[in-house]
């Protein structure tokens, strides 16, 4: 039986990295890197801390990203070798893809990705694991130049999806995230597993 929902749901905000698929190239992904070709981590890590930001805000490309923090100096293997490896390290989480899917066609609700990603990875993450088949707006920080935790990324995939907050819900695993959407009153759900995110879903109306 449908549970009676006082304020309808019609729109479902996501992210991506950490809810649907693993992160795309966090921290523990470059340390794999770095060992794997031999890096030396803590320049590694220095040089991308200090261009990241700019490279999820789509104002630094990927090949450009690549030169100033692994091949600004000759290397033993190939742009084209560290590429590959870099999208291989996302994987999917069938169970939450599934979901979504599932709500978005059950309660016809609109669905929109709101993430923190470069262009590169991001593209390769909605092609490799088709997420544009129930996607319908990805608000990425690689295509608005705006990046969480700015809360105009928030207000633009508002007016994007054409969705009073209210009618919004989120889910997200970063804490600090929630907390600023629940400040523009979008209800949101610190997603930490699939059976926790399922139950918040359901006390929002939206059953499995």
């Amino acid at each position: 039986m449908e549970i009676r929902r006082e304020v309808p749901v019609t729109t479902l905000f996501v992210d991506v990295g950490g809810v649907l698929l693993t992160n795309g190239w966090d921290h523990h992904a470059r340390r794999r890197a770095a060992k794997n070709f031999k890096l030396p981590w803590a320049e590694m890590e220095e040089r991308h801390r200090l261009v990241f930001e700019t490279h999820e805000e789509g104002k630094l490309t990927f090949e450009e990203y690549l030169g100033w923090v692994v091949f600004y100096q000759k290397r033993p293997f190939t742009r084209d070798q560290f590429r590959r490896f870099v999208f291989a390290q996302s994987k999917p989480y069938p169970k939450m893809i599934d979901l979504v899917a599932q709500l978005k066609i059950r309660y016809g609700l609109k669905v929109a990705v709101v993430s923190n990603e470069s262009r590169a990875v991001n593209e390769h993450r909605i092609r490799k694991f088709k997420l544009d088949r129930f996607v319908d707006t990805f608000v990425s920080s690689c295509y608005v130049h705006i990046r969480k935790p700015d809360v105009d990324i928030f207000r633009l995939a508002l007016d994007i999806a054409q969705a009073p907050a209210q009618h919004v819900v989120y889910i997200e695993n970063t804490p600090m995230f929630v907390q600023i959407a629940e400040g523009l009153g979008i209800r949101s759900i610190l997603h930490t597993d699939y059976k926790s995110t399922c139950a918040r879903l359901a006390s929002f109306g939206l059953q499995k």
